[in-house]
């Protein structure tokens, strides 16, 4: 049957019953047009048809038209009334739940205030902000006409209020100005690795260092910064405690407790899913483009690649570039440098989550993806600086690209199956390079002994050559070279393996065990550990590059030129970039106190050992004295009648010439 004139079409979906199939001259030309077996002649089948079918369909789709049409002549009604009895709806849950135990619901409090003002902002920006901006817009020309004077007044006061804080600050830990002195040289050293020196935009330089320091303090110095980010980063490992369900099931708990690759790896899967569906929702573009926003009109920086380098604080190297993907083939080399930078000094939200389990602080690596963003924009900005013409200065807005999902299952799917790749390549790349770097230690090892020269190792070599880094950001001496050990496995092999390194020292310190075993340390302080945190947060590494090169290239192959001659500035700059974080680290870090000792080993369980016993017990071991085969004690233990107790205890699990 021949009814190409009468073919259901779905173009579009406002042709409702105009469909020619669904009308009634096109159930006429459909009659006439179909010949039965019969022989019946068209009078008959029209009324057959008028009286049966038509009537029928007519009938059918005459309320879903009706309503239909009332439902697009009303749908900003019904839209308000859905909305209005959704919040109703969770007005009330939320009255429920702050009535019932407002600390249990002090999350939700949170939640809620910090979306409610961003949606009164957005509708005071749509109905106000045009009236606002006319109403200060003469304010705005005195501030312009006053602000060729007025900065230099705001720079010396800013310069005057750190002078002031960083002397009152460090005249009680001294050892903070190591950091600091860290800080100028580092920034010094890229000064003097710069491709154009006289090209320096210092406004995007000092903004990035303030807004990478103020992030800094607030988050390490502050009372609710500690405490938000403290809690930010408890929830997060309490997030991904839910990979557990899933991996489980496929691998069985034997696995998931005693074997690494099942145990970590499905987190890189499972946050990989929650990240897609972040972008398929449109929250994690918002947040982005706020972030850039924020970078863009502080700095100076243009558009492409400062949302690039606010991409990374999420996703990784090869993914943030694919915000920008239309625009790379028309950016400079030294916007394309300033992207490479944002990828190799940060991490994507993925691996985070593998280094949360390991036990690595969830709230310091947060903390070190945030701080790197305005930083690798400096320092990008500092050593390569803008010398063309850039196509995107002073652009209003830039595209973000979205996902091609259809729903929300498939972007879960999609995400779970793109970390695949992923999870074989950390593995593989693990399996690889572990392999490599035992081999590596026996051959060094193997030379070493031909010359008398016991225990040389790749560790080793790096602990000597990187010790001076080490000690620059902050660490204390003797922890330098295990600091410094991290660091180079970090830069030659892979961060990986680096921040699995880091978590054995910090397991060991946690479970109180002697700070040095023979010759070798087992673990270093709180403060290098957190300096370490800091410093092995980014994707720079040799191995990166080909990764990095690879990703781009394929986005840009016009550009493969371009893309190499930056590369190795871009490395040099990402592992800067990590080591200023750690620096500030250092600097801002305010050290534990161990609390009432006496108090605490009076009630102490000695069946198993902490970082608390040990410090007590060391604390205890340095007030205890023996003269003339007569102990005494000083100090707070002075006159305690448990002090030979727990003397005796301690002595129990450490060494020391008091026992």
């Amino acid at each position: 049957l021949e009814m190409e004139e009468n073919e259901i079409t779905l173009d579009n979906l406002e042709k409702g019953t105009d469909n020619p199939v669904f009308s009634s001259v096109g159930e006429e030309r459909l009659y006439e047009e179909c010949d039965g077996p019969h022989g019946e002649t068209k009078e008959e089948r029209r009324g057959e048809g008028k009286g049966r079918f038509s009537s029928y369909c007519r009938k059918a789709l005459q309320p879903v038209s009706k309503a239909k049409c009332f439902c697009k002549a009303h749908a900003k009604v019904l839209r308000r009334v859905a909305l209005g009895l959704l919040g109703v709806a969770y007005l009330c849950y939320f009255i429920a739940a702050c009535w019932l135990n407002f600390q249990r619901a002090l999350a939700l409090v949170v939640m809620t205030a910090v979306v409610v003002f961003f949606i009164c902002w957005n509708l005071f920006k749509k109905h106000c902000g045009a009236k606002v901006l006319l109403l200060l817009r003469p304010v705005w020309k005195c501030f312009q006409r006053s602000w060729p004077w007025l900065k230099w007044l705001l720079w010396v006061a800013l310069l005057g209020g750190l002078i002031t804080w960083l002397v009152l600050d460090t005249s009680r830990n001294p050892e903070q100005l190591i950091s600091l002195a860290g800080f100028c040289f580092l920034v010094l050293f890229l000064f003097a690795c710069s491709k154009h020196h006289g090209a320096v935009p210092w406004r995007a330089v000092f903004w990035g260092l303030g807004l990478e320091f103020l992030f800094g303090l607030f988050v390490l110095r502050t009372t609710p910064g500690m405490q938000a980010f403290q809690w930010l980063g408890d929830q997060i490992q309490f997030f991904l405690s839910y990979t557990t369900a899933g991996s489980s099931f496929v691998f069985g708990n034997t696995l998931i407790e005693e074997v690494f690759a099942f145990q970590t790896l499905p987190i890189i899967v499972f946050f990989s899913c929650v990240m897609s569906i972040l972008y398929y929702l449109g929250i994690m573009q918002w947040l982005i483009v706020k972030i850039s926003w924020l970078l863009q009109v502080s700095m100076g920086t243009t558009p492409t690649e400062t949302l690039s380098v606010a991409g990374n604080i999420f996703v990784g190297q090869t993914e943030a570039p694919l915000l920008i993907r239309p625009y790379l083939a028309d950016m400079t080399r030294s916007e394309i440098h300033a992207v490479m930078t944002g990828g190799f000094s940060t991490i994507a939200g993925s691996v985070m989550g593998a280094y949360i389990s390991f036990g690595i602080d969830a709230a310091s690596l947060i903390a070190a993806s945030v701080m790197a963003a305005p930083c690798a924009l400096a320092m990008s900005k500092l050593i390569y600086p803008e010398v063309e013409e850039s196509k995107f200065k002073g652009k209003g807005s830039i595209r973000i690209s979205r996902g091609e999902e259809q729903n929300i299952l498939e972007a879960a799917s999609n995400g779970a199956a793109a970390s695949v790749g992923l999870v074989a390549n950390i593995a593989a790349n693990l399996i690889a390079f572990l392999a490599v770097l035992e081999f590596i230690n026996a051959a060094l090892r193997w030379f070493g002994e031909m010359v008398d020269i016991e225990g040389l190792s790749f560790q080793v070599i790096c602990s000597y050559i990187l010790m001076p880094v080490a000690f620059l950001m902050g660490a204390d001496w003797s922890d330098s070279p295990l600091v410094a050990e991290l660091l180079g496995i970090k830069i030659f092999l892979n961060e990986f393996v680096a921040y699995q390194q880091l978590a054995t020292y910090k397991k060991n310190r946690l479970s109180g065990l002697e700070e040095w075993n023979g010759s070798r340390k087992q673990w270093i302080s709180e403060r290098a550990e957190s300096i370490a945190t800091f410093a092995l947060c980014g994707f720079a590494n040799l191995s990166s590059i080909g990764i990095m090169l690879g990703g781009l290239s394929s986005m840009v192959p016009q550009r493969k030129g371009d893309l190499a001659s930056v590369v190795l500035r871009a490395l040099l700059t990402g592992i800067c970039v990590s080591m200023l974080n750690a620096c500030l680290a250092g600097l801002l870090h305010v050290p534990t106190e161990v609390g009432d000792c006496v108090s605490f080993l009076s009630s102490a369980n000695f069946s198993s050992t902490s970082y608390t016993m040990y410090m007590c017990c060391k604390q205890l071991f340095a007030s205890s004295a023996l003269e003339n085969g007569t102990l005494s004690f000083t100090g707070a233990w002075d006159g305690v009648a448990e002090s030979v107790v727990c003397l005796t205890q301690c002595c129990g699990h450490y060494n020391h010439t008091s026992c």
